[in-house]
This record gives C-alpha cells, structure tokens and sequence, in this order.
C-alpha cells in the first residue's frame, strides 16, 4: 500500500517515511500544540534526502565536514526531530514525547545547542534562508583556505511560503545569487497554504522566475514530493550545478496523505483531530497507538550509513597526516579564527578629536591580519563604518577566499548571514551599518543572541550626533531597546583607544559573545595618560572610574561620547568648587557581571549622581538618581546645534548637579 503512496522508497526508506508522518502527528497530538501538516508532506524529501544525499555521521554529530542541514520553515521541526531520531542521532522517542515541554531537547521551534542536527535557531520565517547564505560563505572560504580535502560539504536549506514570502529572503537570495554561492540548495515546500488559508490570498509571485532573475539555478519538480526518485534527481541536478546556487521547487500538499486534513489550512498549525490520525495510520498499515515506534528502525538506518563513518574516518586521517596545517586548521575551528595578537594597534595621540568610528578602522588595520577567522563587510557603508580591510580580495565567485565582504544594502540579509558563518564553525564575523539601521536587522541580531552566536554587529553614527540627516537617521530609543535583549553585550566606548582596546578584546577571545560596537560618526576627546589608565584597567569589565575624588560629592556617569561631556562638566564644577568623580559605563551587562563590590565601588551610590547619555533614559535608574538623555525623534541641524538643542552639553550636567545640591541644603 505504501508504494502507491511514496514511489521509488525502498522497505527501509517507506518505513522511515511512515514513522515521520505518525510521529507528525502523535507528537503535536499529546502537546495538543504544533505543526503537523508540512512535517507530513515533507517526510519523502527529508528521508531522501538525510539517506541518500546528505554527507552526515551521526556517531560524530559535529564533524566539521559535515553537510549542513537548516529547517527554516521552523514550525514544522516535528520533522527534524523525528529525522534525528530515526537516523540515529541523541534524540529518544521519550525525547518526542516531550515535544514542546518545558526544558525539552524537542522544543516549539529548532534551538541552536538543544537538539541534535540543529545548526542555528529558525523560527521567524526566512532566517534560515539567510543563515544557510552564510554557511555557503564560511564553507566557500574555508574551503578555498584548506582544501577540498579538508572542506568539501554542501548547505541544505527547506523553505516554505512564508520564508518565500518574509523581506529577508529576497535580500538573502539576492546576495547569494550575486556572489555565486554553488555549495548552497534551498527546497521550496510550495505547499499554498499557510495560517489564514490559501497562499493565492496574498501571493501571486512566480518564484522560479524570481530566483531565476537572481542569479539561482531552478528546478521546478512540480507534483512530485512523494517520488523519491525524482526528488534525488533533481537533488544531484543542484550538485552538478557548482557556479549558482539552487532552489528546487516542490508543489506539495499539506498534510498528505490525510483524506481529511490534506491541503486545509488546520492542517498548517493546530493538531490532528483524533479521528483523522487514526484514518492516517490506517492508511499507512501501522498499529493505532500513539507513539507505536519501530524499535529497529533507527540500527537499520543506521547501517547504511557506514560510507559516511568512512569518509569521516578518511577525512580525520587527512587532517592527521596534514600536520601543521591540520593542525592550523583545527585550532581554527575550535576558537572560530581567533586572533592572536602579537602586534598592538598603535593608540591615538592623548587629546586628540577621533570619532570611536576610526578607532574601528584602525582596529581593523592592525587586527585582521593576526585574526584568521575574520571576515568583515557592511551593508553598503563599508568605509563610513571603519570596515576596510587593507589590501584584502573581496569574497566574490571568482575570488571564493575573500574576507572583504560586500552585503549591499541589505541590512536584516547580512545580520542573519553573519550567524550562518558563525555557526557554521572557523570564522568571526564581523559586519556593520549606521545604528539607526539595527531596525532593519533586530530580527537576525535576536537570534544571535538567543543561539549565542559570537558574532560583532558594529553600529555607528550613534546618536543626534548624526546631525542634519535629522530625525529618520538619529538613533534615540535604540540603545535602550537592544540593552534590553538577553545575551548581547552592547558596548559603546568612551573614546577610540577604548574602542582599539575592545575590538582586540572581541577578536582575541576563544569564545566570543554576540557583541554590538555602539561607535560615534563626531569626534570626541581622546583620554588623556591617567584616563587612559583607568579605562585599560576596567573598560572590559563593563565600566569602571574614569576620575576619582576623594571629595566628591557627586558621581557624573556617561557612556561613548558623553564620557568626555562629563569630564568636561566636571571640570567646571570644580572651577566653582564643587567636587565631582566620573564613571564610564561602556557595556551594561559586562558590568551587571562583575562581583557586587566592585559595581558598589564603582557606583557609590552613597552620594548623588547623574547619568547623562544622548539618547532614550530607559533604564539608567538602575545606576544614578537622575539622566539627562533624549525622550523624542531629533531634528535636523548641524550636530553642535542639535545637541544644544537637547541639553546634551557639559553646562545641563552643570545646572543638574547645583540645582540637586540647592535642594539639600
């Protein structure tokens, strides 16, 4: 009965596809929550291709030479959950059963270091186009550095409609077909049905024409998702093709091979009723129970995988016998291209007008050379932000080993992008654009943060300091709303030799966390030789005294450039005798960190303070009594006239600190 169901599956393979459609079903059935219907449609396809195409092993998860396989439809990751199971790796069916429980290997949507075959975190549609993007860039560079002996695998993506339809995947394939990513295939899940019913409510695109246009090779196998067969040729049709990337388009039906659920949109995100998943195992020949597992099925998958344990086993043996440069190549794997710095970049003069922005580029001249996992590139805006590398070959089709990374002006594209080539393994990527324009990319910054991927996003033109772009392009409340999201370390340096001193700190570490660089577009007052000091001393733990008074009787806070606003407000008061300190409080959460000592010591939140910084006050209350900041859109004027405008001058910390020492008296 299953041939007529799924041509050209062999027994093995007809048994894997009907255990993916009962646990499709069973799973989302006792969570009474998840996404049957695409999970069902797709076990042909996943089944093909995880055993007939994929360079896997599940005894070494973690193979670097491994295929890459990227769920971006994330709702449906029944699918790749029931995949690993039955292909051998660390996920039990007691694990499915646990689907969608809290502090399940089997979450709601795929999690990056959670389940087994993840590879990043998908969810939001269309990240994992992009993500996969990313992977193709890391394996096409790594590759071109080492070898084909050492790098030679393959980026498989499944989409669905709304992937096809979310902003993100335009600019992604767009960037792909540009730079000829080959390594990189995407299966389209044309399904036609997403939440509030058909596709044709809102989509009318023809996307082979679309990717087509992009640059993409297109195969378009039509009503064929069940044939194995076919689904293989068109697979090793995208393996031929080594100059543009793939999509292969599949017109599945949602649901199949339900009578009663097929091509319904309740088949997209509700559970099966009771009734229609017992039609379904019926139909299928399996017993009508939940969970009722073929308890053989993953040994016997398993055994056909042994050409991919020996390739594996080649491939280590490669590296062994590769010597220093398998060794070179391995310690670039396990630390993700980490510098090591033997050469410091050389300081700015003390006293001197640099924008943080320079500190960037000079970081970038001295660094990237001794950073053998660094890539760099922005969204059109490459000089502006410091992202020069000198005399670097751009990553290109025919220059495959560039580091110098053009991602045009495609913001949420090569955020996710930088994740895809983090994740990936021996690189750390860095990529930029104005600060205003974290907008675009929060998606893709989120889920750096969430999946911990190790990635700089560099953020200038930090402020109203942008000046007579006026208000569309003066960041306000961003600070404040990227502060807010877990995991990322929001840094804003309080002069450009902090600025050198972070950059190092970020490309030196073995582990690096997702890191946002706040620069400055304006000049700003470098330290002088005791500022300097301090700020060696305690910018990376998050904040630190810039300038110390045993007398004073008020704390002036800043971060970036109005760290230099404060010294010079301290500076006027004590010319009127009123004695003030001086904090820089460069990245929150590096500080929040630190033992609760030192913060008190740093702090002393026993006299009165005042935090001052050009943007949203948000969130200060937790450091001084008072901020003076900005709590509207700016305006368009030269840069000096609008922070006059705003109060974000020495003489507002001036006023505060008299007025609040009147009213004590």
């Amino acid at each position: 009965m299953t041939d007529s169901l799924y041509p050209g599956a062999s027994d093995l393979e007809g048994r894997a596809i009907r255990e993916v459609v009962t646990l499709a079903m069973d799973a989302p059935e006792k969570a009474n929550s998840g996404h049957s219907g695409t999970a069902m449609a797709l076990a042909p396809l996943g089944v093909m291709l995880w055993g007939r195409i994929m360079r896997h092993d599940p005894t070494d998860p973690d193979w670097s030479d491994r295929d890459r396989f990227i769920l971006s439809c994330g709702h449906a990751c029944i699918l790749q959950y029931s995949l690993a199971h039955i292909f051998g790796y660390d996920v039990t069916i007691d694990d499915i059963k646990e689907f969608r429980q809290a502090h399940s290997k089997c979450p709601g949507h795929p999690e990056k270091g959670v389940t087994p075959t993840v590879e990043v975190t998908t969810g939001p549609l269309g990240q994992g186009i992009a993500d996969g993007v990313g992977m193709a860039i890391a394996e096409r560079i790594l590759r071109h550095d080492y070898g084909e002996e050492f790098v030679n695998h393959r980026i498989w993506v499944i989409a669905g409609d709304g992937c096809i339809e979310e902003g993100i995947s335009h600019e992604a394939a767009s960037l792909a077909g540009s730079l000829g990513l080959g390594r990189l295939t995407i299966f389209y899940d044309d399904n036609h049905i997403t939440i509030d019913g058909k596709t044709e409510l809102a989509l009318h695109d023809d996307t082979a024409m679309r990717f087509a246009a992009y640059g993409w090779h297109v195969v378009d196998v039509g009503e064929r998702a069940n044939e194995l067969d076919v689904l293989e040729e068109a697979t090793r049709a995208a393996i031929a093709e080594t100059e543009r990337p793939s999509v292969i388009i599949i017109r599945s039906h949602i649901g199949f091979p339900s009578v009663e659920m097929m091509d319904r949109k309740e088949a997209h995100g509700t559970p099966f009723p009771p009734e229609a998943i017992s039609a379904v195992k019926k139909q299928l020949g399996v017993p009508d129970v939940p969970f009722a597992v073929d308890a053989e099925l993953p040994r016997d998958v398993m055994a056909t995988l042994g050409p991919n344990r020996d390739a594996r086993a080649t491939w280590e043996a490669r590296i062994t016998a590769a010597g220093e440069k398998g060794a070179r190549f391995l310690e670039q794997l396990d630390t993700n291209g980490a510098a090591t710095i033997t050469t410091k970049a050389e300081p700015f003069e003390a006293g001197s007008m640099v924008a943080t922005r320079k500190g960037m580029q000079r970081a970038m001249d001295a660094y990237a050379s001794q950073t053998p996992g660094l890539t760099a590139g922005s969204a059109d805006l490459t000089g502006n932000t410091g992202m020069v590398l000198k005399d670097a070959v751009i990553q290109a089709r025919d220059t495959p080993g560039g580091r110098q990374i053009h991602y045009g002006i495609r913001e949420h594209a090569m955020s996710a992008s930088l994740v895809g080539e983090y994740h990936h393994g021996g690189l750390r990527p860095v990529g930029s654009t104005f600060f205003v324009f974290n907008d675009y990319a929060r998606p893709a910054v989120r889920l750096a943060a969430l999946s911990e991927a190790g990635v700089m996003f560099v953020y200038t033109h930090d402020s109203v300091g942008v000046g007579e772009d006026g208000p569309t392009h003066q960041p306000v409340e961003h600070l404040m709303a990227l502060r807010a999201m877990p995991n990322i370390h929001v840094v804003r340096p309080s002069d450009a030799n902090e600025t050198l001193d972070l950059v190092e700190q970020y490309l030196s570490a073995k582990e690096p966390v997702p890191t946002a660089m706040i620069l400055s577009r304006q000049d700003i007052q470098t330290f002088n030789a005791d500022e300097a000091a301090a700020s060696a001393k305690g910018a990376r733990r998050g904040g630190y005294v810039v300038r110390e008074s045993s007398e004073a009787v008020f704390t002036l806070v800043g971060t970036g450039s109005e760290v230099s606003l404060c010294l010079r407000a301290s500076e006027e008061l004590a010319a009127k005798g009123i004695a003030t300190r001086v904090v820089a409080l460069p990245c929150w959460r590096c500080f929040d960190d630190q033992p609760a000592d030192y913060r008190r010591e740093v702090l002393r939140r026993t006299i009165s303070s005042v935090a001052i910084e050009a943007g949203a006050t948000l969130g200060w209350a937790n450091y001084v009594d008072d901020s003076i900041g900005i709590n509207t859109f700016g305006m368009s004027a030269p840069d000096k006239v609008v922070f006059e405008n705003f109060n974000i001058v020495p003489a507002a910390v001036v006023a505060h600190v008299e007025h609040v020492l009147s009213e004590k008296k």
